[in-house]
């Protein structure tokens, strides 16, 4: 892949993010005004300081509109983008590329979704058009398929596996119960997690991510114009997006053990970012944990760990808060669920905690306090074997 990136040329100096959960109380309208009213607030500016805005939304609104009437927005130019469960990044993608540009000083990346009064419940829903080859699985039918390919490739006993499930659930609850924004803000027991109730093969209820509504802002400027704005800004160092052929489903050689976008997408923005070790160099990682198996695949596909031995790390506490590499310090979307537009910029809200010191002292990550600069959000958007995937590398300092 011969991209070159937009490394440190531009910075987040404003973020804001609602507490996810249901918001019954709330529309989108209203929910769109509390994360950029706070987004604006943490940056020091105006709304009519903002020259462009992009807005991610999958099914809470159609065009601009949806962002300029209730912000009332002074005849300005919104985007309106959608896609899939990376919507927000690409958002915020968007949203970066026009400021480094030099087509606008300021920008804005909102995500927004509204899911819990639309009636979809993550189970359900109208899959688009497509050529028949496309099985009419639900979400967690599809992602189940990786337990099973993931233990017989591997070798790992089926208790052993379950076991790794019910810790990747355990440590996400764990770190969502000390986070106030979290829909879910309770830790679960792993007896309590093991025993849940199956949804789709190997899968229990707290092996899946659940359904919220939320919404996440962050004000785009000039990095050289950034401590104008803030003392402590972060600086984008990569931004890779990827889609693949969606073959996977009809490719006999595809083992359900890889998502090859997730793959690709890393290695380009490791590329764009300067990054040779990530478990090495990252402190952190927000990664799309839209059921337990997918965590523990991510765990190699972004380079976290060799092929084969992510299981074993997750037991060993590697991922935990104090281990070497943390993620998903926020509860990830286990604990927040997952209103799609929103999440992968409530990811990039945490980082803005973490590296710049103002995460909770509970849940703040052991590599920060170390040393560590760095930070990275994943989404991926579709099924093993044909998704979409992003990738973003930020940091607390400007390359030297």
């Amino acid at each position: 892949m011969a991209s070159r990136g937009i490394r440190d040329r531009v910075a987040i100096v404003g973020m804001g993010c609602t507490p996810f959960g249901e918001h019954w109380h709330k529309g989108t309208d209203e929910l769109l005004v509390d994360s950029t009213t706070e987004a604006l607030g943490s940056a020091g500016v105006k709304l009519d300081d903002i020259d462009a805005f992009w807005l991610g939304t999958m099914g809470s609104g159609i065009s601009g509109l949806t962002l300029s009437r209730p912000l009332k927005i002074d005849y300005k130019p919104v985007s309106r983008l959608e896609n899939m469960c990376a919507t927000g990044s690409e958002a915020f993608r968007n949203a970066c590329y026009a400021v480094a540009s030099g087509a606008y000083d300021t920008a804005m990346a909102v995500g927004v979704e509204k899911l819990k009064d639309s009636g979809f419940s993550g189970l359900v829903g109208s899959a688009p058009p497509n050529d028949g080859t496309t099985a009419p699985l639900t979400a967690p039918a599809m992602f189940s398929l990786l337990a099973p390919a993931y233990a017989a490739k591997y070798g790992v006993d089926p208790d052993e596996m379950k076991e790794v499930f019910t810790r990747i659930a355990w440590k996400n609850h764990h770190n969502g119960a000390l986070n106030p924004r979290a829909q879910f803000r309770k830790e679960v027991s792993k007896e309590t997690i093991a025993c849940s109730p199956l949804v789709a093969g190997q899968l229990g209820i707290f092996d899946c991510s659940g359904v919220s509504d939320g919404s996440a802002a962050a004000v785009i400027v000039r990095a050289e114009d950034a401590h104008r704005y803030t003392d402590n800004p972060l600086y984008v160092k990569a931004l890779s997006f990827v889609s693949g052929p969606a073959a996977g489903p009809i490719d006999p050689d595809y083992d359900y053990t890889t998502f090859t976008e997730v793959v690709r997408s890393a290695q380009d923005a490791y590329s764009q970012a300067g990054i040779s070790d990530p478990r090495a160099e990252l402190a952190m990682a927000e990664v799309h944990d839209c059921f337990t198996p997918t965590e523990l695949v991510l765990m190699e596909d972004l380079g976290f760990a060799e092929r084969g031995f992510a299981w074993k790390e997750v037991l060993a506490g590697t991922f935990d808060l104090d281990g070497e590499l943390a993620v998903n310090p926020d509860g990830g979307l286990k604990s927040f669920g997952h209103p799609i537009g929103a999440s992968g910029l409530r990811m990039l809200f945490e980082c803005w905690l973490q590296l710049r010191g103002q995460a909770p002292e509970a849940r703040r990550v052991a590599a920060v306090e170390r040393g560590r600069k760095l930070a990275l959000t994943h989404n991926l958007g579709g099924a093993p074997g044909q998704c979409v995937s992003f990738v973003s590398v930020v940091g607390s300092e400007p390359s030297a």
